[in-house]
Protein backbone atom coordinates (compact mmCIF):
# COMPACT_ATOMS: atom_id res chain seq x y z
CA UNK A 1 0.00 0.00 0.00
CA UNK A 2 1.46 3.49 -0.35
CA UNK A 3 2.54 5.75 2.49
CA UNK A 4 0.09 6.92 3.83
CA UNK A 5 0.41 11.01 3.78
CA UNK A 6 -2.53 11.65 6.29
CA UNK A 7 -2.74 10.69 9.79
CA UNK A 8 -5.52 10.96 12.47
CA UNK A 9 -5.62 10.62 16.12
CA UNK A 10 -9.00 9.66 17.89
CA UNK A 11 -9.50 11.04 21.54
CA UNK A 12 -12.29 10.33 23.58
CA UNK A 13 -15.28 8.62 21.89
CA UNK A 14 -13.33 8.15 18.38
CA UNK A 15 -11.54 4.54 18.77
CA UNK A 16 -11.75 3.72 15.30
CA UNK A 17 -12.51 4.79 11.88
CA UNK A 18 -15.43 3.13 10.47
CA UNK A 19 -14.63 4.07 6.83
CA UNK A 20 -11.44 3.11 6.71
CA UNK A 21 -10.81 0.27 4.10
CA UNK A 22 -8.94 -2.64 4.28
CA UNK A 23 -7.19 -1.87 8.24
CA UNK A 24 -4.02 -3.37 8.63
CA UNK A 25 -2.40 -3.23 12.14
CA UNK A 26 1.42 -1.94 12.52
CA UNK A 27 2.61 -2.60 16.60
CA UNK A 28 5.37 -0.10 16.02
CA UNK A 29 8.97 0.53 18.10
CA UNK A 30 10.38 3.59 18.57
CA UNK A 31 13.20 5.18 20.17
CA UNK A 32 10.87 6.52 22.71
CA UNK A 33 8.68 3.71 23.94
CA UNK A 34 5.74 2.57 22.19
CA UNK A 35 2.61 4.14 20.66
CA UNK A 36 -0.80 4.03 22.69
CA UNK A 37 -1.41 1.19 20.82
CA UNK A 38 -1.11 -0.22 17.15
CA UNK A 39 -1.64 2.39 14.37
CA UNK A 40 -4.04 1.09 11.53
CA UNK A 41 -3.46 1.58 8.33
CA UNK A 42 -6.31 1.85 5.05
CA UNK A 43 -7.74 3.41 2.73
CA UNK A 44 -10.65 5.99 2.85
CA UNK A 45 -12.24 7.67 -0.04
CA UNK A 46 -9.22 6.13 -2.34
CA UNK A 47 -6.87 7.90 0.10
CA UNK A 48 -4.02 5.75 2.44
CA UNK A 49 -4.72 6.98 5.76
CA UNK A 50 -3.06 5.87 8.99
CA UNK A 51 -5.21 6.20 12.24
CA UNK A 52 -4.57 6.08 16.31
CA UNK A 53 -6.70 5.78 19.48
CA UNK A 54 -5.04 8.49 21.08
CA UNK A 55 -6.22 6.64 24.88
CA UNK A 56 -5.90 3.04 23.15
CA UNK A 57 -9.29 1.48 22.11
CA UNK A 58 -9.88 0.54 25.12
CA UNK A 59 -9.19 4.04 26.82
CA UNK A 60 -6.53 2.73 29.33
CA UNK A 61 -4.17 6.02 29.82
CA UNK A 62 -4.63 8.45 31.31
CA UNK A 63 -3.63 12.44 29.72
CA UNK A 64 -0.32 12.33 31.38
CA UNK A 65 0.20 9.03 30.66
CA UNK A 66 0.13 9.41 26.93
CA UNK A 67 3.20 8.36 24.90
CA UNK A 68 3.32 11.90 22.77
CA UNK A 69 6.78 11.25 21.19
CA UNK A 70 6.05 7.71 20.30
CA UNK A 71 2.67 8.27 19.16
CA UNK A 72 4.12 11.34 16.53
CA UNK A 73 7.58 9.16 15.95
CA UNK A 74 4.92 6.59 14.21
CA UNK A 75 3.06 8.47 12.56
CA UNK A 76 6.48 10.14 11.20
CA UNK A 77 7.69 6.27 10.45
CA UNK A 78 4.56 5.58 8.41
CA UNK A 79 5.26 8.80 6.28
CA UNK A 80 2.70 10.95 7.22
CA UNK A 81 2.69 14.61 6.83
CA UNK A 82 -1.18 15.71 7.78
CA UNK A 83 -1.96 15.10 11.41
CA UNK A 84 -5.94 15.49 11.68
CA UNK A 85 -6.38 15.05 15.88
CA UNK A 86 -9.77 15.14 17.29
CA UNK A 87 -10.51 15.79 20.87
CA UNK A 88 -13.01 16.25 24.29
CA UNK A 89 -12.53 19.83 25.54
CA UNK A 90 -14.35 22.28 27.80
CA UNK A 91 -16.08 25.28 26.90
CA UNK A 92 -14.92 28.61 28.79
CA UNK A 93 -17.44 31.04 26.50
CA UNK A 94 -21.11 31.32 26.02
CA UNK A 95 -21.44 30.79 22.06
CA UNK A 96 -19.19 27.69 22.44
CA UNK A 97 -21.69 25.32 23.01
CA UNK A 98 -21.92 21.43 24.28
CA UNK A 99 -22.33 19.69 20.74
CA UNK A 100 -20.88 22.40 18.68
CA UNK A 101 -17.21 22.13 17.12
CA UNK A 102 -13.99 23.93 17.63
CA UNK A 103 -11.15 24.59 15.36
CA UNK A 104 -8.79 26.39 17.36
CA UNK A 105 -6.02 27.94 16.30
CA UNK A 106 -3.65 28.72 19.69
CA UNK A 107 -2.52 26.89 22.45
CA UNK A 108 -1.69 27.62 25.94
CA UNK A 109 0.19 24.79 27.78
CA UNK A 110 -0.34 24.47 31.18
CA UNK A 111 0.99 21.06 31.47
CA UNK A 112 3.63 20.05 34.14
CA UNK A 113 5.53 16.55 33.52
CA UNK A 114 5.32 15.44 30.26
CA UNK A 115 7.73 15.51 27.28
CA UNK A 116 7.93 18.08 24.95
CA UNK A 117 10.42 17.28 22.80
CA UNK A 118 12.36 14.91 20.87
CA UNK A 119 15.67 17.09 20.94
CA UNK A 120 18.36 17.51 24.18
CA UNK A 121 20.73 15.10 25.55
CA UNK A 122 23.19 15.87 22.07
CA UNK A 123 21.01 17.75 19.75
CA UNK A 124 18.92 21.22 20.05
CA UNK A 125 16.07 22.66 17.84
CA UNK A 126 13.91 25.72 18.86
CA UNK A 127 11.21 25.38 16.30
CA UNK A 128 8.55 28.28 15.99
CA UNK A 129 5.24 27.73 17.91
CA UNK A 130 3.98 30.94 17.07
CA UNK A 131 1.21 29.37 14.80
CA UNK A 132 0.44 26.00 15.80
CA UNK A 133 -2.16 25.00 13.73
CA UNK A 134 -1.54 24.53 10.08
CA UNK A 135 -4.44 27.57 8.78
CA UNK A 136 -4.66 25.40 5.46
CA UNK A 137 -5.84 22.11 7.43
CA UNK A 138 -8.03 24.00 9.15
CA UNK A 139 -9.48 25.63 6.42
CA UNK A 140 -10.01 22.08 4.84
CA UNK A 141 -11.85 21.01 7.93
CA UNK A 142 -13.86 23.77 7.78
CA UNK A 143 -14.91 23.32 4.42
CA UNK A 144 -15.47 19.80 5.04
CA UNK A 145 -17.73 20.36 7.57
CA UNK A 146 -20.01 22.54 4.91
CA UNK A 147 -19.64 19.65 2.66
CA UNK A 148 -20.61 17.23 4.75
CA UNK A 149 -23.99 19.19 5.59
CA UNK A 150 -22.89 21.25 8.82
CA UNK A 151 -24.04 24.59 9.14
CA UNK A 152 -21.43 28.11 10.41
CA UNK A 153 -23.73 30.27 11.64
CA UNK A 154 -27.14 28.82 12.78
CA UNK A 155 -29.96 29.18 15.41
CA UNK A 156 -29.47 25.33 15.61
CA UNK A 157 -26.80 23.45 17.34
CA UNK A 158 -24.80 22.21 16.41
CA UNK A 159 -22.18 24.65 14.54
CA UNK A 160 -18.73 25.05 14.08
CA UNK A 161 -16.79 27.81 15.68
CA UNK A 162 -13.39 28.84 13.76
CA UNK A 163 -10.66 30.10 16.00
CA UNK A 164 -10.32 29.98 19.41
CA UNK A 165 -7.03 29.59 22.24
CA UNK A 166 -7.65 26.03 23.44
CA UNK A 167 -5.93 25.69 27.27
CA UNK A 168 -4.49 22.03 28.06
CA UNK A 169 -4.01 21.23 31.47
CA UNK A 170 -2.48 18.40 33.12
CA UNK A 171 -5.42 16.83 34.83
CA UNK A 172 -6.68 13.90 35.24
CA UNK A 173 -9.22 15.91 37.58
CA UNK A 174 -11.08 18.47 36.01
CA UNK A 175 -10.89 22.28 37.07
CA UNK A 176 -12.26 24.10 40.21
CA UNK A 177 -14.29 26.94 39.94
CA UNK A 178 -11.44 29.58 40.13
CA UNK A 179 -9.32 27.89 38.04
CA UNK A 180 -11.79 28.12 35.33
CA UNK A 181 -12.88 31.39 35.99
CA UNK A 182 -8.73 32.36 35.47
CA UNK A 183 -8.60 30.63 32.57
CA UNK A 184 -11.67 32.90 31.20
CA UNK A 185 -9.49 35.75 31.98
CA UNK A 186 -6.72 34.41 30.04
CA UNK A 187 -8.74 34.64 26.81
CA UNK A 188 -8.96 30.69 26.42
CA UNK A 189 -12.12 29.08 24.77
CA UNK A 190 -11.98 25.73 25.48
CA UNK A 191 -10.52 23.63 27.77
CA UNK A 192 -8.91 20.28 27.52
CA UNK A 193 -5.93 17.53 28.17
CA UNK A 194 -4.43 16.11 25.31
CA UNK A 195 -3.17 18.37 22.50
CA UNK A 196 0.13 19.34 24.36
CA UNK A 197 2.92 18.85 23.73
CA UNK A 198 1.12 16.64 20.77
CA UNK A 199 1.00 19.56 18.62
CA UNK A 200 4.60 21.10 19.74
CA UNK A 201 6.00 17.11 18.78
CA UNK A 202 4.18 17.18 15.40
CA UNK A 203 6.02 20.46 14.75
CA UNK A 204 9.03 19.46 15.67
CA UNK A 205 8.53 16.45 12.96
CA UNK A 206 7.26 18.88 10.56
CA UNK A 207 3.93 17.49 10.47
CA UNK A 208 1.12 19.63 9.86
CA UNK A 209 -1.24 19.29 12.59
CA UNK A 210 -5.10 20.90 13.27
CA UNK A 211 -7.51 20.32 15.84
CA UNK A 212 -10.78 19.25 15.76
CA UNK A 213 -11.93 19.86 19.17
CA UNK A 214 -16.14 18.65 19.93
CA UNK A 215 -17.19 20.43 22.99
CA UNK A 216 -18.57 18.23 25.30
CA UNK A 217 -19.42 20.72 28.00
CA UNK A 218 -18.88 24.24 30.17
CA UNK A 219 -16.32 23.02 32.45
CA UNK A 220 -17.34 24.76 35.63
CA UNK A 221 -17.45 28.47 35.36
CA UNK A 222 -21.24 28.81 34.19
CA UNK A 223 -23.66 29.88 36.75
CA UNK A 224 -26.57 28.21 34.90
CA UNK A 225 -25.37 25.24 33.58
CA UNK A 226 -23.99 21.97 35.25
CA UNK A 227 -20.36 21.20 36.40
CA UNK A 228 -19.03 18.71 33.98
CA UNK A 229 -18.86 14.99 34.71
CA UNK A 230 -16.89 12.26 33.23
CA UNK A 231 -20.35 10.60 32.18
CA UNK A 232 -21.79 14.27 30.92
CA UNK A 233 -18.95 14.38 29.19
CA UNK A 234 -18.43 11.14 27.72
CA UNK A 235 -22.69 11.35 27.06
CA UNK A 236 -22.07 14.05 24.62
CA UNK A 237 -18.95 13.07 22.82
CA UNK A 238 -20.88 9.76 21.85
CA UNK A 239 -23.38 12.01 20.10
CA UNK A 240 -20.37 13.87 18.28
CA UNK A 241 -18.69 11.02 17.29
CA UNK A 242 -20.97 10.78 14.08
CA UNK A 243 -20.31 14.26 12.99
CA UNK A 244 -16.45 14.34 13.64
CA UNK A 245 -16.68 10.64 11.70
CA UNK A 246 -18.31 12.63 8.43
CA UNK A 247 -16.07 15.91 8.78
CA UNK A 248 -13.03 13.50 8.70
CA UNK A 249 -14.32 11.33 5.85
CA UNK A 250 -14.79 14.75 3.20
CA UNK A 251 -11.28 16.51 5.09
CA UNK A 252 -9.34 13.57 3.80
CA UNK A 253 -10.81 13.25 0.45
CA UNK A 254 -10.01 17.13 -0.05
CA UNK A 255 -6.61 16.88 1.78
CA UNK A 256 -5.84 13.60 -0.78
CA UNK A 257 -6.68 15.60 -3.56
CA UNK A 258 -4.80 18.89 -2.40
CA UNK A 259 -1.99 17.94 -0.13
CA UNK A 260 -1.54 21.62 0.35
CA UNK A 261 2.49 22.89 1.49
CA UNK A 262 2.55 23.95 4.94
CA UNK A 263 4.71 25.94 6.99
CA UNK A 264 5.46 23.25 9.17
CA UNK A 265 6.72 20.88 6.87
CA UNK A 266 9.91 23.07 7.03
CA UNK A 267 9.86 24.24 10.94
CA UNK A 268 13.76 22.46 11.41
CA UNK A 269 14.76 24.56 8.36
CA UNK A 270 15.25 27.37 10.76
CA UNK A 271 14.56 25.80 13.71
CA UNK A 272 17.56 22.81 14.28
CA UNK A 273 20.53 24.33 15.54
CA UNK A 274 22.74 21.40 15.92
CA UNK A 275 23.54 20.16 12.79
CA UNK A 276 23.20 16.66 11.56
CA UNK A 277 27.25 16.31 11.10
CA UNK A 278 27.59 17.90 14.50
CA UNK A 279 25.16 14.69 16.31
CA UNK A 280 26.88 11.43 17.96
CA UNK A 281 26.00 8.49 16.10
CA UNK A 282 23.55 7.32 18.75
CA UNK A 283 22.02 10.80 18.81
CA UNK A 284 21.53 10.67 14.73
CA UNK A 285 20.40 7.22 15.19
CA UNK A 286 17.95 8.51 17.50
CA UNK A 287 16.79 11.74 15.64
CA UNK A 288 17.56 9.89 12.12
CA UNK A 289 13.00 9.77 11.43
CA UNK A 290 12.34 13.33 13.03
CA UNK A 291 14.77 14.33 11.09
CA UNK A 292 13.79 13.15 7.71
CA UNK A 293 15.68 12.47 4.57
CA UNK A 294 16.66 15.89 3.95
CA UNK A 295 18.26 16.75 6.37
CA UNK A 296 19.91 13.51 7.03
Amino acid sequence: MQQPRIGVIGGSGLYHMEALENPVEHALTTPFGAPSDVLVTGIIAGVPVAFLARHGREHKLLPSELPFRANIHAFKQLGVKYLLSVSAVGSLREDYRPLDMVLPDQFIDLTKKRESTFFGAGAVAHVSMAEPICAKLTDILARAWVESGGQTESLERPILHRGGTYVCIEGPQFSSIAESHWYRSMGASVIGMTNMPEAKLAREAQIAYASLAMVTDFDCWHPREANVTAESAIANLMKNAETAQKILLQAISLLGKECPDSDAHHALASGLVTQPQDMSPDVLERLRVILGKDLV
